[in-house]
């Protein structure tokens, strides 16, 4: 007996693994990633309880520490090590303290385009203890006045390259007795200051922390822009724990000090600042920023500095595969892509053709309290659900009604939890671990955000707004967008801003902007179905003017469709699923339609080649 015990013992440990790997095939990276996040759980928990607080401003101070000399940033051929760098935020901080008596908890914007002004210049700031509102500098306007406006800034700090569009909107800004500092050298406006002089000549040793001595973990740190469901972008609020989480996630992919990361997404979103520039300064490692996004530098730009990590949206891998095969195409360092948004045959054209790069698809908000993770790296899923994970951010997929846009409630008015393999809409439990902050200046939108009576009465949840689904296997998929939201060149487009601003053109009476899909391309490109006043014709080249004047170029609608007159719902909701459904093909819509063409400044009439040489890829949008 004694024999065949041992025998069968000696049979389980040779095959026992086997069985496991069989049986549990992720069960090897599930463990990794939530030892990885417990402990990151630990470290943060020691940050909450710390006093003073252990900021980012002191995570990358302690780097400095550790390795003044390692190079923090490449731009354009020059490099700053992370001494270099901290001296230089030293002087910004100072020159802003004499010249705008800034002081803690004073907020500050910043309208800068991707460069190392915008990291020193954040860093002073954060170590004189303000907040730092980061604005699109696509923007312009009505736009760029709101963000400015909403985050409650008396400070607003640019460069001479957006001195127009800061000048637009001067006369407001004075009124509100904002005082607006030119971090570089630029013609000659009345009550603005340039700071060239005062950074030059200001000391670069170090600052007390006594200037921040009073700012808590959950004191805020960032406002980042997001486009809700309407109107205006809204300013996201990101305290300092939550800068700290997402600075963490570089840390869960398996990124270490000796990497090097690409960023060439905007340091105005998260995905470039929170995860790639804090998520760089938690690790100690080297950054290489890009002003934008180049598929035909972006390779040679990775092999100049032997980049392992790169960033990413949707559009980014498409743009790469669509790029000229070379014989180099496997010739480079990468070994890790973090993003959001990518198709699944553009993810797996990626890896057939630039190698084994492990591709970790995250799922977030800015504002939201939940995310997740594809850490196995399976193509097409967002994220994986884990037992760590649901007891950390407690979420539920629950039915949408689509067409009334709400969730399905029962008779007891609770909503009902969605299947496994069933589309429903995802919402995150507000807990003391995982609260919703909201935004500023803005109850009305953030109390839209808040789901009541989801699982039981009287609890909370944050509603994403966005239709996922759960698989048997534990991963999950990003189905599409609820409301009047939709994604076009990795950025999110509020429809009801574009239509806003679409009403201003002489002839255009009402507007209802929406999205479209347009096969080979992520997300939805903007559509816009509008009547004219009467008596007028649709006016081409005032439409373009408009749009070309006050939206970027990713939230300008690309489609005009002119009707009689628009559909409402009985709630005078304009109706959109049959205008999204009927797309932009002029063979199907008998109405008037137009397209904008680029290259002639102006919107032309929609024809069958035209849609054709579009939806072929010959007219890239």
């Amino acid at each position: 007996m004694l024999v065949w015990l041992t025998a069968a013992g000696g049979l389980l440990l040779l095959c026992g693994p086997r069985i496991l790997t069989s049986l549990f095939p992720y069960l090897l990276e599930d463990c990794v990633y939530m030892l990885r996040c417990l402990r990151l759980a630990i470290t943060l928990l020691r940050y909450k309880r710390g006093k003073p607080l252990h900021s980012i401003v002191d995570g990358f101070l302690d780097a400095v520490r550790k390795h003044p000399a390692k190079t923090f940033l490449h731009f354009e051929g020059h490099a700053w090590t992370y001494s270099d760098v901290d001296r230089r935020s030293n002087k910004v901080a100072r020159a802003l303290q004499e010249a705008a008596r800034l002081q803690e908890g004073q907020a500050a914007a910043l309208f800068l385009p991707n460069e190392p002004n915008l990291v020193w210049t954040w860093l002073g700031l954060a170590k004189l203890g303000c907040p730092v509102a980061l604005l699109n500098f696509n923007i312009r306007s009505k736009s760029l006045l709101h963000c400015f406006s909403c985050c409650g800034a008396k400070v607003l700090i640019t460069s001479a390259e957006l001195q127009d569009a800061v000048e637009e909107i001067l006369p407001a800004l004075r009124e509100q007795g904002v005082s607006v500092y030119f971090l570089s050298e630029t013609r000659h406006v009345d009550g603005v200051q340039v700071l060239t002089d005062r950074i030059s000549k200001a000391s670069d040793q170090p600052l007390s922390k006594d200037l921040r001595a009073n700012v808590k973990i959950r004191s805020t740190a960032l406002y980042i822009y997001t486009s809700g469901t309407t109107g205006l972008p809204k300013a996201a609020v990101v305290t300092h724990e939550r800068m700290w989480a997402a600075s963490f996630i570089q840390a869960t992919c398996g990124i270490t000090s000796d990497d090097v990361i690409y960023i060439n997404l905007p340091l105005y979103h998260s995905s470039g600042f929170l995860i790639g520039l804090a998520g760089a300064i938690q690790r100690g490692i080297t950054v290489v920023l890009k002003r934008k996004f180049s598929a035909s530098q972006f390779w040679d730009d990775c092999r100049e500095h032997n980049v392992t990590v790169m960033q990413y949206i949707g559009e980014t891998m498409r743009y790469l595969c669509n790029s000229p095969q070379k014989d180099d195409d496997r010739d480079h360092k990468v070994r890790i892509a973090i993003g959001n948004g990518v198709r699944k045959d553009v993810w797996s054209q990626f890896l057939r053709r630039f190698g084994d790069i492990k591709v970790k698809e995250l799922y977030a908000a800015t504002e939201g309290n939940i995310g997740f993770m594809n850490y196995t790296s399976k193509v097409g899923a967002v994220g994986r659900m884990n037992v760590l994970h649901s007891l950390i951010f407690p979420y539920t997929l629950i039915k949408f009604d689509i067409e009334k846009e709400e969730p399905v409630r029962n008779s007891q008015g609770l909503c009902i939890k969605a299947a496994i393999g069933e589309t429903g809409l995802l919402t995150g439990k507000v807990t003391q671990r995982s609260p919703f902050v909201g935004y500023a200046g803005n109850d009305q939108q953030t109390e839209k955000k808040r789901l009541r009576n989801v699982m039981k009465k009287g609890d909370l949840y944050f509603n994403t707004g966005d239709l996922m689904r759960f698989d048997k296997d534990n991963f999950v998929y990003f189905q599409d967008r609820v409301g009047d939201t939709f994604r076009w060149k990795g950025e999110n487009v509020a429809t009801s801003e574009a239509a806003d601003v679409l009403t201003m053109a002489p002839c255009v009476l009402e507007a209802n902007v929406y999205g479209v899909k347009v096969e080979g391309n992520e997300g939805r490109v903007g559509m816009a179905a509008v009547t004219v006043k009467e008596g007028q014709d649709f006016d081409c080249d005032d439409a373009y003017k408009v749009l070309h004047t006050y939206l970027p170029s990713y939230a300008r609608p690309r489609f005009i469709r002119i009707q009689p007159c628009l559909e409402i719902t009985g709630t005078f909701k304009m109706k959109k699923n049959k205008l999204v459904n009927d797309g932009f093909n002029p063979a199907l819509i008998r109405e008037p339609l137009y397209y904008l063409d680029a290259s002639k400044r102006t919107f032309v009439p929609m024809t069958t080649e035209i849609y054709s040489a579009i939806t072929s890829g010959t007219i890239k949008l």
